[in-house]
Order: C-alpha cells, then sequence, then structure tokens
C-alpha cells in the first residue's frame, strides 16, 4: 500500500500533464485567425492592405460615377438640339452652361468655335467636335483604369513578399539549420500568405477594371451617337 500512493501519484501527474499537452496541442492546431494571418505575412501586407482599400474605394466610386444619368440629361439635349435647328445658338450655349456635363461642354466649346467666324465650316466643327470630347471623355476613364494599375502591381507585390520570406527562410536554415523548424514554417507561410493575398486583391480589381471598361464604353457610344446627331444639325441650320 505504502508504493501503490506514490505510484498512482505518479499516473495522476503524469496523466494532468498528457491532458495539459494534448490541451496545448488542440489549441495550436486551430485556425488561425485574420489578424494571424496579416502578422504573418509581414511587411508586404501594409501596401497590400492600402491596395484593397483602394479597389474598393475605386469600385463604389466608378459604380457611382458611371452611371448614363451623369452623362446624358435627355431634357436639356432636346432643349440644345431644338435651339440648334431654329439656329439660336446663343440659347444653346446657355442651356450647355447651366447644365455643365461631358456632353454638354463639348457641345458648349464646339459652339463657342463655330461662332468666332461668319461661315462655318464642316472640317473645322468637326475637328472641334473631336477635340472637345477626347478631352471631356478621357477623364472619367482615368479613374477607371486606376484599377488596371492596382490588378498588375499587387500580385507583383505579393510575389516580392514572397521572395522576401523565401529568403529569410534559407537564412534561418544557414544560420541554424533545421533544428527550429517553427522558424523555418514561420518564414514559408510569410511567403504564401503574401502570394494569396496580392492574387486575392489582383483578381478583383481586373474584373472591376473591365467590367467598368465596357460600361463606359455604352456610355461613350451613345454619347457619340448624340454628337454626331448634333453636328448634322449645326451643319443644316449654317446652310439655312
Amino acid at each position: 500500500m505504502a508504493l501503490a500512493l506514490p505510484l498512482s501519484a505518479q499516473e495522476a501527474g503524469s496523466a494532468g500533464e498528457d491532458g495539459n499537452m494534448a490541451e496545448l496541442v488542440e489549441n495550436d492546431g486551430g485556425e488561425k485567425s485574420l489578424l494571424d494571418m496579416i502578422k504573418a505575412g509581414g511587411w508586404a501586407m501594409w501596401p497590400l492592405g492600402l491596395l484593397s482599400v483602394a479597389t474598393v474605394g475605386l469600385a463604389v466610386y466608378n459604380g457611382i460615377a458611371l452611371r448614363s444619368g451623369n452623362f446624358i440629361d435627355e431634357e436639356v439635349i432636346e432643349e440644345v438640339e431644338k435651339s440648334i435647328r431654329a439656329g439660336d445658338y446663343t440659347a444653346a450655349k446657355n442651356f450647355c452652361e447651366e447644365n455643365p456635363g461631358p456632353l454638354t461642354n463639348t457641345i458648349n466649346h464646339v459652339l463657342e468655335e463655330t461662332g468666332k467666324g461668319d461661315h462655318i465650316h464642316g472640317d473645322s466643327v468637326e475637328k472641334a467636335f473631336e477635340a472637345a470630347s477626347t478631352k471631356e471623355l478621357t477623364g472619367p476613364f482615368v479613374v477607371v483604369s486606376y484599377l488596371s494599375i492596382i490588378a498588375a502591381i499587387a500580385p507583383m507585390l505579393g510575389l516580392l513578399g514572397t521572395v522576401s520570406g523565401m529568403v529569410k527562410a534559407f537564412n534561418a536554415i544557414a544560420a541554424q539549420g533545421m533544428g527550429k523548424p517553427d522558424l523555418l514554417a514561420d518564414n514559408i507561410s510569410e511567403a504564401l500568405i503574401t502570394t494569396a493575398t496580392g492574387m486575392s486583391i489582383g483578381i478583383p480589381a481586373m474584373f472591376f477594371f473591365f467590367f467598368f471598361k465596357n460600361k463606359y464604353g455604352k456610355i461613350v457610344s451613345e454619347l457619340t451617337l448624340i454628337l454626331g446627331r448634333i453636328y448634322g444639325d449645326i451643319m443644316r441650320s449654317s446652310k439655312r
């Protein structure tokens, strides 16, 4: 009986240690939180985070800005066309100035150019349309093109973080050998996380770029048809 008590205590202690070890293994084997993965990603996660915020911001901005109503006001265009057909360029210019926008600004510029001479020449009006429309319609697409820049930069930045993590991993092997696999695993984890983050930012950015590019292309085609119609109105009214 005297020997049984120490043995029982030893077994109980061993069982307690085994229970603690099992608990530690269970905790260590759990999935990492998002914050843990961000910390494990290293320095590259900071610029990647900024790019992710920029992607969301540009997507929201373009979704609001690239609406057909922001470029084409049917009531204003109808009034402008009526004035041009009647030969009243002053009234048409006033409508355009009171309702600024890419389309009305283009028409206003053309009317200013056509009003400088006594005779209206088709070539001069066409060149005025081309110059004004290029200036007015290029601006909105610049904002859309920022998404393509992010789509190109984010994966490259993720790969740079990958290279940085692998360099750290090989430096750890060279300095300490394979004796500390946890340190090696952290460096490899940094490399993989930055690659995945860069791709997860670049893919949506590329999707939104083509989506808004096609959407803006449809708007520009509608504007081109309207400008062509107004060009014809100007030329017909000038011959009267």
